[in-house]
């Protein structure tokens, strides 16, 4: 999945998993605030039930001319028993502060039922019934919610996945015939490009042509062919390229580069300031070196100012490309190594250049920043030693 394709398709997924999830949250927390104060409900139920059972209690006991008399309890009830001035008279539940004005109502853990009993049998105008606030249906209330959520969040994701599969496919389509069209053109560009800039070296070779400068222009153009080919014949065989690994000296291959870009050089007038370790020892593929390089370089070139100045620095580090040119706005380097996107579209090229760069620093574990003021420079720094 190209870089573009994959940011599409996270910027679904996101917005389709946190629009679902948010209103699968508020549905099941809705359902459980419900269930939870339906189970409180159906406890203070069971409080009113038992007040009846103590006043019935309590008409059985108001008949009885005994002495003493049994207080009704029974576990895990408490309660107690208040006269008509509201003054504690006796019960297994202590005197404390009672809401009067509620007849259902919850302190801490602890749920309490105000009752008025009128005949006052005992002399007691009013019942308190109180039980501890039973935590187990709550708690396997709120992890089935939980786990039902989870569940949820798992087979939406699931989902999503598909959903967003379905929702790039036709980019992915259109990538595809992209690139089978690139594919098919770098075939029929790879016989005529080679025959023109044999021909070229051949002439320059044999003949004194006067044409020098015209026979410049079509070295430049066949040579930016020959580029273009080479990126595009990169990234169609890139993952299965066969790669030979060897001590290969950059500071001498980047003079071979630069050799190869003399002539665009020497059109564009550019200052070149060179401060290059010829000692540097790299662990690559040769192929890969070149394409970093040159990609590099044409861009360097490319987006140049006339007579600008091309600085490049090699050491032990890494590898430092400075251009005196266009530059880059700040908020396109976030994107400008995306596959296709280019700095400037005034300029030519397919915007593959730094994609092709990109994936030869993750290749081998480089690291890649720019540093760009538009309409000024452009400074791209490469570092294999982090």
């Amino acid at each position: 999945m190209l870089q573009s394709e994959r940011r599409s398709f996270l910027r679904f997924l996101g917005i389709y998993l946190s629009s679902t999830f948010l209103l699968f949250f508020l549905a099941v927390s809705i359902f459980y605030f419900f269930q939870k104060h339906q189970i409180i409900d159906r406890q203070y139920d069971q409080l009113s039930m038992e007040g009846e059972h103590i006043v019935h209690e309590f008409q059985k006991l108001h008949s009885r001319f005994t002495p003493r008399l049994p207080y009704p309890s029974r576990a895990p009830f408490l309660s107690s028993i208040y006269d008509l001035d509201r003054h504690y008279i006796f019960g297994s539940l202590p005197d404390q502060h009672i809401l009067w004005e509620r007849e259902y109502y919850q302190q801490g853990d602890q749920l309490f039922f105000v009752k008025s009993i009128y005949p006052y049998y005992l002399g007691a105008a009013y019942l308190i019934v109180s039980r501890p606030l039973d935590h187990k249906p709550l708690d396997d209330l709120f992890w089935m919610s939980l786990f039902f959520l989870l569940g949820a969040g798992v087979i939406f994701a699931l989902l999503g996945i598909s959903l967003g599969r379905l929702f790039i496919a036709p980019m992915k389509e259109s990538m595809g015939r992209m690139n089978k069209f690139i594919e098919d053109t770098t075939h029929e560009l790879n016989t005529p490009i080679s025959t023109i800039l044999t021909n070229i070296e051949l002439l320059d070779t044999l003949y004194d042509c006067e044409g020098k400068q015209e026979m410049r222009r079509i070295e430049i153009a066949s040579k930016t062919l020959s580029r273009l080919y080479e990126d595009l014949t990169y990234l169609k065989l890139n993952h299965n390229y066969h790669r030979e690994i060897v001590s290969l000296n950059m500071g001498q291959l980047l003079y071979e580069r630069l050799e190869y870009f003399n002539t665009l050089i020497t059109t564009k007038q550019l200052k070149l300031q060179l401060d290059i370790d010829p000692n540097v020892i790299l662990l690559m593929d040769r192929n890969d070196a070149i394409r970093l390089i040159d990609n590099l370089l044409s861009n360097a070139i490319k987006y140049n100012q006339k007579k600008g100045i091309l600085r490049l620095s090699l050491d032990e580090v890494g590898l430092l490309v400075y251009n005196q040119g266009l530059g880059i706005k700040e908020e396109e380097i976030a994107f400008i190594q995306s596959r296709f996107n280019r700095a400037n579209a005034s300029e030519g090229g397919f915007g593959i250049g730094l994609d092709i760069v990109g994936q030869v620093i993750e290749r081998y574990g480089f690291s890649f920043e720019i540093d760009s003021l538009y309409q000024h420079y452009t400074e791209v720094i490469i570092r294999w030693e982090k």
